[in-house]
């Protein structure tokens, strides 16, 4: 079993380091267009299944080489040997954050295709759009709750660098897997926001007190009319919540 990756605590200085931006859109100018809006207010993308199918992996290459964070949000779930390969091609792409299915295999598989590489692996755990009724349906004995819980331990043991989980979930996996095993958090709506298809949310702060490390925002930012005002709110609203949870230590 190979042993989890140290994974350093982003500063609490610079709330920078703590919003991933969800370019969530169906083309590459679409989104070249928004990282150019945002400028020097958000350091971390992600490029989900939609923007890949349109060019967003070379993209991911060029964000990365302009000092950009990325983050691949391919969700991998194959069988071990393809798993492992991807993974490799992914690394190769500079790439700081990927995202795999929680189950053993596939994590493993991942943790050994990232090899020397800074690549940081994450679990998916329970997704935020699903609720009880969802785990169930998809033929777990599990409530949602438990289901996260073996998810996690199980990330743990694989070796990898952390889950993504939703804002609901972070007091249980803290309970699991303190730092410096990474919460990465989706489903993070500024208050009064449209929910979406998000079922179990919280806003910014809420999730940053609860344990998050990252937040994963994309819709409340790039389709408001002024997405770098949106993200500059989220950014301090982050920094206010890290410097409560600073002096509360």
């Amino acid at each position: 079993m190979s042993a989890p990756r140290p994974a350093v605590e982003p500063a609490a200085a610079d709330p920078r380091d703590r919003l991933i931006v969800g370019l969530d859109v169906a083309t590459v100018p679409e989104a070249e267009s928004i990282v150019g809006r945002l400028g020097d207010a958000v350091a971390i993308y992600k490029i989900g299944f939609e923007l890949m199918m349109a060019g967003g992996l070379v993209l991911a290459e060029r964000l990365a080489r302009s000092d950009k964070k990325v983050f691949v949000d391919m969700k991998l779930h194959d069988i071990g040997a393809t798993v492992e390969k991807a993974t490799r091609q992914v690394a190769r792409l500079g790439a700081a954050f990927l995202t795999v299915h929680a189950y053993p295999q596939t994590l493993r598989a991942a943790v050994e295709g990232r090899g020397d590489s800074s690549l940081k692996i994450l679990g998916v755990t329970v997704l935020t759009s699903w609720d009880a009724a969802d785990v169930r349906e998809a033929g777990f004995s599990d409530t949602p709750d438990e289901l996260v819980a073996r998810r996690v331990g199980q990330t743990l043991a694989a070796g990898a660098n952390g889950v993504i989980c939703a804002p609901t979930d972070l007091a249980a996996v803290r309970r699991i897997a303190p730092r410096p095993f990474l919460a990465v958090t989706p489903g993070v709506r500024p208050a009064g926001a449209a929910l979406g298809d998000q079922k179990r949310v919280a806003t910014p702060a809420e999730a940053i007190r609860a344990g998050a490390d990252f937040l994963v925002v994309a819709r409340p930012v790039i389709a408001a009319a002024e997405p770098r005002a949106a993200a500059e709110n989220i950014l301090a609203e982050i920094g206010q919540a890290l410097s409560e949870r600073s002096a509360s230590r």
